[in-house]
């Protein structure tokens, strides 16, 4: 297999900006990486597991791992994180390779679009190196193949020449771990998968969690907020700490412009009314959609392309970036006849159920 390596390719660039988002980026709920988050994103994150709050299953493990090998004078097994975004794989990249005191190259799967561009990353690391592989899913199955060898047996298959006068040779590459991250693990190829020797999946937040980070993260940006301040703003962030952060953010401007500054429980929820985020955590379009089915469908089985067209919203937006969150509360469910309102989406907007 012939590659050709362009040295102008940027190898390094941020996984975020390769990747791409699903829906408005201007919502304060969504779980993807926004603009707004890269000013302070690297500053809010953790950089050991002491720090590191939530996940306590995930933390212990790694620790004992990370420990074993260490005493042995090897690089930890290659690790896989899964699960939704905004919750800490690629933070978990980082911490891994602080933890194991090495150094952390990051790329996302868009951006290798060349097996040279992967044989470039490989023989540019350096002997215990952390190679972090946002979005991992998404690589192209040539680079994919070359991949397989460099994480078994830590080496690179390439042929040199064209015609008869070709041949083979096997460069080797220093030990390395690989850690990649996936919001999509079923779209992981088996031998992809099979070659990760560890594997985590990241669940939501507690609130209580979500509280530790929001007081932390309070902390390390100058601002004043107590516990029940935090509480409130965890309970409205969908189980993410990328959304608290972000949310703590907001709050704090308001805080500032309405507030004397520091954020008390009573400013954190004139903060969430305005930037019209309830309870549960729901938008004006989450609302939206819940009043489309109990108000003007009264209860009643909608078609997705009907319901697109009722809210004026992308039906495909509607599938990948509102449903999910709506279905995981227990507001909406799918049957075969379409989209229907449970009770609890009645009661939450204070309606009395539809009779079936």
């Amino acid at each position: 297999m012939m590659w050709e390596v362009d040295e102008s390719t940027d190898l390094w660039a941020d996984a975020p900006a390769a990747r791409g988002s699903h829906g408005d980026n201007e919502r304060f709920v969504t779980g993807e990486l926004t603009s707004d988050d890269l000013d302070v994103e690297r500053s809010l994150r953790p950089q050991r597991l002491d720090d590191y709050c939530g996940q306590d299953h995930i933390k212990q493990s790694l620790k004992i791992l990370i420990e074993a090998a260490q005493s042995r004078g090897e690089s930890l097994d290659h690790v896989i994180f899964s699960g939704p975004p905004g919750l800490g794989k690629t933070t978990l990249a980082t911490v891994v390779a602080n933890e194991m005191g090495a150094q952390i190259k990051t790329t996302s799967g868009p951006a290798i679009a060349r097996t040279g561009d992967l044989a470039a990353i490989l023989t540019n690391l350096q002997p215990g190196d952390v190679l972090f592989i946002d979005e991992i899913h998404r690589l192209n199955r040539q680079v994919e193949e070359i991949l397989y060898p460099a994480m078994e047996d830590f080496s690179l298959d390439i042929v040199i020449g064209k015609g008869p006068a070709a041949r083979s040779i096997r460069l080797d590459i220093p030990h390395f771990t690989l850690v990649g991250a996936t919001t999509r693990s079923g779209m992981l190829t088996g031998p992809l998968r099979d070659r990760f020797g560890i594997s985590f999946r990241l669940d939501y937040y507690g609130i209580e969690d979500l509280a530790d980070i929001v007081c932390r993260s309070a902390a390390i940006l100058g601002v004043e907020i107590d516990r029940e301040s935090a509480k409130e703003v965890a309970s409205r962030s969908r189980g993410t700490p990328r959304l608290a952060n972000r949310l703590l953010k907001r709050v704090r401007d308001y805080a500032q412009v309405k507030g004397e500054g520091s954020i008390e429980l009573g400013i954190a929820q004139e903060a969430m009314a305005f930037f019209e985020i309830d309870e549960l955590g729901l938008d004006w379009m989450d609302i939206r959609i819940l009043e489309t089915l109990c108000k003007t469908f009264r209860g009643r089985a909608v078609g997705l392309s009907t319901l697109a067209s009722a809210t004026g919203e992308d039906a495909n937006t509607l599938e990948d970036v509102y449903e999910p969150y709506l279905l995981q509360c227990g507001l909406i469910v799918r049957t075969p006849q379409g989209r229907m309102a449970t009770p609890a989406a009645f009661e939450h907007l204070g309606m009395e159920p539809a009779a079936r």
